[in-house]
């Protein structure tokens, strides 16, 4: 099948992108109706049942899913997102307790400062908007720790707008399958949301669905290692399987350790703190990690971030 190249007329509403961004040539193997009909057919066919996606679900329950599946798999999201949302049903409910009891419940999802961060969204969605998540994306951006990412999918996934959501499971299918490169760049680049929103279709409605299912493509076909090319909807369509799937030449991608670094010490660090309702003794801390200056780091740095609080000398808590 020969390439062609679409540029789609379709409204710009003010979050789908710049002025004229809508108006992108874009080359595809696929006619741009089909591609959002064999995405989207594929979707309904092969999506996995998840709490947050259901029509039940409300905007909060949509956004502390948003805020925990960041760099989490979904298998340790979702009790630590039932357990959240059955002691937290709204925002108010967060709001009215401390942060480190949000700390507390966030458990070992990693990246702690997410739960401070979902705090303060929840104190000045209380405070500032009746307690109700808001609707529009430039409010949502206002919130403390919520990103264009986090904005554009609590608009799209919990209000069903228009909106370009690009996550690194989106982005990885834009690249194979449009752009025709094993990866895209290890940070999101202006040429990939000009991609992103060209593809995004003109009804907010299907433009909602089109989002998730780009993304649970990415997450459960067009995966980062090992990608099931036979079981994807696009293989005949898809510019770097038409390529040869050459291999990625950008710069090298780090991975993430974990075993003996800073992160698994402060884990160890919060996990005493977590465990005690009151205040802990530098001694029980002490006792989590051997080496007293690599420890000593690890709890200056929660100190920093607001995860931990030193009540006097050698005395620490979660925030109050």
């Amino acid at each position: 099948m020969a390439a062609t190249t679409v540029t789609p007329a379709v409204p710009r509403p003010a979050a789908a992108g710049p002025a004229g961004a809508d108006s992108v040539a874009v080359p595809l193997a696929l006619p741009l109706p089909v591609l959002h009909s064999t995405v989207l057919g594929w979707y309904e066919a092969n999506a996995r049942d998840l709490p947050w996606r259901t029509p039940e679900a409300t905007p909060w329950a949509v956004m502390v899913s948003e805020f925990m599946l960041q760099q989490t798999p979904v298998k340790r999201v979702l009790p630590a997102w039932a357990a959240w949302l059955e002691r937290w049903p709204t925002p108010a409910d967060l709001a009215a307790e401390a942060p480190g009891e949000a700390v507390r419940m966030w458990g070992r999802l990693g990246y702690p400062r997410r739960a401070l961060r979902l705090h303060a969204a929840a104190v000045a969605i209380t405070e500032e908007h009746g307690g109700g998540v808001p609707d529009d994306h430039a409010t949502l951006l206002s919130l403390p720790g919520v990103g264009e990412y986090t904005a554009a999918a609590v608009a799209s996934f919990a209000f069903r707008q228009r909106h370009v959501v690009l996550d690194t499971n989106v982005r990885r299918v834009f690249a194979r399958a449009v752009t025709g490169v094993e990866y895209p760049a290890q940070a999101t680049t202006a040429a990939e949301r000009r991609t992103a929103t060209a593809l995004l279709p003109a009804d907010a409605e299907t433009a909602a669905t089109w989002a998730v299912a780009v993304m649970e493509l990415g997450a459960l076909v067009c995966t980062a290692r090992g990608p099931e090319c036979g079981d994807c909807p696009l293989f005949t369509a898809c510019v770097w399987q038409r390529a040869g799937c050459p291999p990625y030449e950008g710069p090298a991608r780090r991975g993430q350790s974990y075993e003996g670094t800073d992160r698994q010490v402060r884990g160890k660090l919060l996990a005493v703190l977590r465990a005690e309702h009151g205040t802990v003794e530098q001694a029980r801390l002490d006792a989590v990690w051997p080496d007293p200056v690599q420890r000593a780091r690890a709890l200056d740095g929660l100190v920093a971030d607001g995860l931990v609080e030193p009540v006097e000398q050698g005395v620490y808590r979660l925030p109050q």
